[in-house]
């Protein structure tokens, strides 16, 4: 869960670097990396509520 958790900052802090590029700066590419982020985000935390859920049982 440890490996998840920091998988999941890791991607977090991805994400949030390359969405205020966009932001700020209007970087096109900085977009497309936030939208990749955002994906595996996704993914990571569907897989922390299965891994929390079988922890907890």
């Amino acid at each position: 869960m440890e490996e998840l958790l920091a998988k999941i900052n890791e991607q977090l802090e991805a994400f949030k670097t390359n969405a205020n590029l966009q932001l700020e700066k209007n970087n096109k590419a900085a977009g497309t990396r936030a939208r990749k982020s955002s994906l595996e985000l996704e993914k990571l935390l569907k897989e922390f509520r299965k891994v929390s859920l079988g922890e907890t049982k």
